[in-house]
Order: C-alpha cells, then structure tokens, then sequence
C-alpha cells in the first residue's frame, strides 16, 4: 500500500499534529455531571449488490472483512488461521481475526492494546501503525506479528505470542529504516526479513522509485543482523518500464523455490500484485513472465459493481490444501467515491505451475467465491462470527464487554466510557474531534455504501461548550458532527461540516428536549440524510440531503474509511445559526 509517503515525506503528514506532549489529565477532563448516555444503537447495511447476488449454500461473500480493514496478512498454525490488517491512528493497533476454514472470522481484538506500547495520541488519522505482517514459525512454535509504527519513535517494530489468544508481548523496535516488513522462516529455521525502502544511497531515478531489502534475522536476540542487508528487487519487475511503489514484500518456500510477492504501482488505480522466484532467498530474484498476478486495472471506470484498486496480498493454503490470497480493494459508490475504505478482499489461487495465480484476479470481481471444499456452513454474523454481506448491528451496551467493533481513535475507548443501567456513558473529553488529539468518541466502520446508523442519547447539554450526538469522520479535517448543544439559554440540534479544516453549520433547530432524543444518519451511495426524533418514532430531517463526498478518500485523502461515531466533547467550537 501506498504509505511510502508517510515515510519519506512524513513532516508533511504532520503538518496538522498536534506537537506537545502526551495530553495530560488536567487537559482532559471528564464531564461526568453532563455526560450523555447512548443506548439502543442500530447499524444496517443494505447493499443492492448483496440483494441481488444471494449466497448458494457452497459460497461466500468477498470482501470477508468490509470496512476499513486494509493490507491483510495471513498464517497458519494447523488447523488456525490468524489475519491481521492495519488500523493507522485507530486505538488499539493493528486489529487480527481467528478462523478454522478462511471462511467463519473470529473479531479477537487489536494485537498493540496497551497504550503505554502504543500510542498514537498525536498522529494524523492515516499515520500510526500499518502494514502489518504475521508469520507463525513452526521451529520454535511462535507467532511473530511485525509492522511500521509511526508513533512514539517506534519505526519498525515485532511482537510474539505462543497464543494470539491469549495476547502478545511487548514491542521489540528494529534496527532498520522502511516500511512494510514481513518475515519469513525457511526450512532449517533461519530467519529473515523483507521490506520496502529508498534506493541505496537516497539515489531515486524517478518519482515512485523504491526498492525491496532482505536481511537475516537473529532469532535470539529478534534483531536484524547488521551488514546483512541486500535488495533483491530494485523498483518493481522491469526498471526501464519505472515501475512505482514496490512494497509490502511476502517471501514463500515451495517445491524447493523461493517466491517473493509483492504489491507494484501504488494502492490507488493502478495497483497490482507481481511475483519473483530465485533458488536462493537472498536472490537473485527473476520476475514472473505472466506479471502481475492479480489487478483491476484494466477494465472500464464505469463497469457495474466495480472493485478497484486490488492488491496488497498475502497466501496462505487453506483448509482443501488449495492455495487462497487476501487483499485489499474497494467497492466505490455511485459518485466512484470511497467512503467505505480499503477493505479484505479473498481469492482462491492456482498454484499448480511454477507461479501461483489468483483464479479470476485478472477479470472484474465478483462478489462471492466458493468455500473450500470441506467447509460445511457459512456462519458469517452468526454464533459469535464477524458478519459480512448485509446484516444488522444491534447493541444495547448491557455487557461489561464491548464488542471488538467499536474502537477509539488515537487512544483506547475505556479512557472515555461507562457502561450504565441506561446504556453507555461517554464522559467528554475537552477535545472536539478537528484536533489531532485522543477524543471522546465511540468509533464503528462505514461498511456499506448503503446503511443507517442510529442511536438514542439521554442528554441535557450544559453550555456552549457541551455537545454530544454522532459524528461522520473521514479523519480530523473532512468530517460531519450532528449533535445537541446551547445557545444561550436554548438547547439546539446542529449538522456541521467541515471540510479541509474549515467547518461551515450546515442545519440547526432550537429544540425542547423532554426525553431520550433518537439521533439517525442514512446513507444511500453518496447522498447522507441526518435525522432526529424527538419522540422516538417521528423523524424530522435536519436540512436536506449532504453530500458524502468528505467522507471519501477521493477528497479526504490518507488512507483509512469512514467512521460513524458515538461523539461527546466539552470543547465544542460548533455554533447553531
């Protein structure tokens, strides 16, 4: 994926951080004579493409994970898969899934859970923690998660686990430059590491122009060996072409031959996947004559149920003994904007020949795939199972434990919630959520171009600087905040938008608040309506239908999705008209 950028030009993804230190508790102060209380949350998604391609019995849905779960990594220890993917800013890091057949997901949380390891608090939305790697290493029976961390100095970093159950150890930061490492163990248990990097000397022949870097590993001391580093691709699988952005390097062993895979031409349009074989792991590498393996370049912008911009991929051998990939690419709405992300993406792969090959990665996907043969039932949003396709979410915040979907951004969700008889208490943070700071704010995915998002809040707004309702982010400079303050002595419900910074209201309307209020944003494609029901039943639209187009990455940039949040702050700047 394309976070090279963050890498080489990361003063200008700062540019909007916030520079201090660590926020201290005498600047985040919990409200809680006045903090809301959400209760009753209902997310659906009704995607036309899920209505009009019904699942047979022998089939399932792709993407597997919808939403912004980018740049998956996959391994296998028997009969337990594990896949990670990248979270940037979004608390806790680098979230990982459990499966026993490629096909039923298991959500186990976030592998970097401790902020005291891990903490994004003064990043960007798209900088943190991305591309990750996971490799299981049968020689000493451990999991090895690696990943770029650009957030309290880390830089590359591994974590270990005998369990991905039961959690992972501390970070262990390593001593190289580059993003999108990944490890790999060979036959006789030697280790070793690739990843992406500047050419040798900063000497870049062309915009775009990176390179691929492999070092030994030393499995005792979990450091790169010094004076081992070699690059075995320089700048994709043909230099005279300027090939751009080779990355997210995977090395595999197979009937004696080493592959390495790799992502070329940029996480946007042109993106793709292309493959290198050599005799020795340190190389050198040839490049496939049949390159790239998979993409979705070539076919028409305008085709129908369009999924773009594939690539990012890792292999695996499921459940059948058949080769599978997962990847990330994005399913645009009618305006060919992307609000819901990169998401997870799964094909099955024909590693017959010499090279393997995603089985139809080189033609428009298609929205389903079939479950390797052996795998009895798709219980996708069913006992316990991440869902996928069209479902709905219901959460009444009656569990001390809160599903794994909802996340904090910059900082973990227990510093800011409550759960209550009456449902979940957010305690404001006296940060609104334009800052680059850790705020008080309940986060769930966009995972349909096509959804609601609805919840009720039991609040009484003190001052002008209290406001609470949901917010539509993109990241802390394109986003919607629907919500309830003052002005004066009234209380007011308000829509604001703000977008590259700059925030404009939208709607307001004075209202006389006797109970639980219903707060409801829907989206159909590009077109978001705000609304709210005094009564809980009523609904009244504020303002007119909105645009989503902030909430895309096509305006917003970086490199995340959209969120849909729970929002409360006690630094509110939004003023009804």
């Amino acid at each position: 994926m394309k976070y090279r950028q963050l890498f080489f030009l990361l003063p200008l993804l700062f540019l909007f951080s916030f520079k201090g230190t660590q926020v201290k508790d005498s600047l985040i102060k919990r409200q809680t004579q006045k903090a809301p209380v959400f209760s009753n949350v209902v997310y659906q998604g009704d995607d036309n493409i899920y209505k009009n391609n019904p699942l047979k019995p022998d089939e399932f849905y792709s993407p597997v994970l919808q939403g912004c779960y980018p740049d998956p990594a996959i391994t296998r220890k028997g009969d337990d898969y594990f896949m990670v993917c990248s979270s940037f800013a979004m608390f806790p890091g680098v979230p990982i899934f459990h499966s026993k057949d490629l096909v039923n997901w298991t959500d186990l949380g976030g592998v970097l859970n401790k902020v005291s390891e891990f903490n994004p608090h003064d990043t960007g939305i798209s900088a943190g923690v991305y591309a990750p790697g996971i490799t299981y290493n049968p020689h000493n029976d451990t999991f090895y998660m690696i990943v770029t961390a650009f957030s309290g100095g880390l830089g590359n970093i591994i974590v270990k686990t005998k369990d991905p159950m039961k959690g992972w150890g501390s970070p262990i930061k390593l001593g190289f430059e580059g993003i999108d490492p990944c490890i790999f163990f060979d036959d006789n248990g030697k280790g070793y590491i690739v990843h992406n990097d500047a050419p040798d000397n900063g000497k870049e022949l062309y915009q775009g122009h990176r390179v691929i870097k492999i070092w030994e590993y030393d499995l005792v001391k979990d450091q790169v060996i010094q004076g081992t580093d070699k690059i075995i691709v320089d700048a994709g699988v043909d230099l005279s072409k300027k090939p751009i952005w080779i990355e997210a390097p995977h090395l595999y062993k197979k009937d004696g031959h080493y592959y390495l895979m790799c992502a070329e031409g940029g996480t946007g349009g042109n993106h793709s996947e292309v493959i290198f074989i050599s005799d020795n792991p340190k190389g050198p590498f040839k490049p496939a004559s049949n390159n790239p393996i998979l993409t979705q370049r070539y076919f028409p912008q305008n085709r129908t149920n369009k999924v773009d911009w594939a690539g990012h991929a890792d292999l695996v051998q499921g459940p059948d003994n058949k080769y599978y990939g997962v990847f990330l690419g994005v399913r645009p709405n009618d305006k060919d904007r992307v609000n819901t992300g990169r998401e997870t993406f799964m094909l099955p792969v024909d590693w017959s020949g010499t090279f393997p090959v995603f089985e139809n990665g080189l033609v428009p996907l298609e929205p389903k795939i079939k479950m390797p043969k052996g795998v009895s039932e798709n219980k996708t949003g069913k006992d316990g199972f991440f869902p996928n396709g069209n479902f709905t979410f219901t959460e009444n915040f009656t569990s001390d434990k809160l599903d794994y979907r909802w996340i904090g951004l910059r900082g973990p969700r227990e510093n800011f919630i409550t759960v209550t008889k009456k449902g979940l208490q957010i305690n404001p943070f006296e940060v609104n959520i334009k800052e680059v700071k850790p705020t008080s704010t309940l986060f769930y995915r966009q995972m349909h171009n096509t959804f609601s998002f609805a919840s009720t809040i039991d609040y009484k707004p003190e001052s002008e600087k209290d406001l609470a309702g949901i917010v539509c982010l993109q990241n802390e400079r394109f986003n919607y905040v629907f919500g309830i303050t003052k002005k004066g002595k009234d209380t007011y419900i308000l829509l604001e938008r703000t977008e590259k910074g700059q925030s404009k209201i939208i709607a307001s309307a004075k209202i006389e608040i006797k109970k639980p209020v219903r707060l409801q944003v829907k989206a159909v494609g590009d077109s978001y309506e705000f609304s709210y029901a005094l009564n809980d039943a009523d609904f009244k639209n504020l303002g007119e239908s909105v645009s989503g187009d902030i909430l895309s990455t096509n305006m917003a940039g970086g490199f995340t999705g959209a969120l849909v949040g729970l929002y409360a702050t006690a630094a509110n700047d939004a003023q009804p008209q």
